[in-house]
């Protein structure tokens, strides 16, 4: 007689990228919904070391570059200083640059992400890990952590001349 085998249980990191992608398509139908189009903005943050910041989300896998959504009634560069301060309690005193406008396909077919790029980025107080950010610090970009996505490996890229600027995140 054969014995069915029962498929093993999700393990939690499972069931954190489950949750993800309905988190994700929940929101987004939301957005859908309360707006037209997405747009949301990331920044490559560089200390005077010429580290670049990344941090690592509770939700979601891998390294990114700070950013989030531009919600409604903020600018994009108020969104910008906000995810900055909330995700690594990063500051400058320079203007950020405005490098790229990238579609993100991949979250949405209306989502746009604002690519900033910002220099003399300091930290007022190490980063906790919280709800949202489990890690997160400064980089030389030689000896990046493992696991940084591969987004965020092409804007790396964009910015040191080894590739042209994608119009896709």
């Amino acid at each position: 007689m054969h014995k069915q085998q029962t498929p093993e249980p999700a393990g939690p990191q499972d069931l954190v990228t489950i949750w993800t992608r309905v988190a994700t398509r929940v929101l987004h139908g939301y957005f859908a919904l309360a707006r037209g189009m997405t747009m949301g903005v990331r920044a490559a943050c560089f200390d005077e070391a010429g580290r670049v910041f990344l941090v690592r989300h509770s939700y979601v896998p891998g390294w990114h570059l700070p950013g989030g959504g531009i919600e409604r009634g903020e600018t994009a560069l108020v969104a910008l200083a906000k995810e900055m301060r909330e995700e690594g309690n990063l500051v400058t005193d320079r203007p950020p640059v405005l490098l790229h406008v990238y579609f993100n396909r991949r979250t949405s077919r209306r989502d746009h992400v604002l690519f900033y790029r910002c220099d003399d980025v300091r930290q007022t107080a190490p980063k906790r890990p919280d709800r949202e950010i489990v890690e997160a610090g400064f980089f030389a970009l030689d000896d990046l952590p493992a696991g940084v996505t591969a987004a965020t490996v092409r804007r790396l890229g964009e910015l040191s001349g080894d590739r042209p600027f994608d119009d896709v995140w």
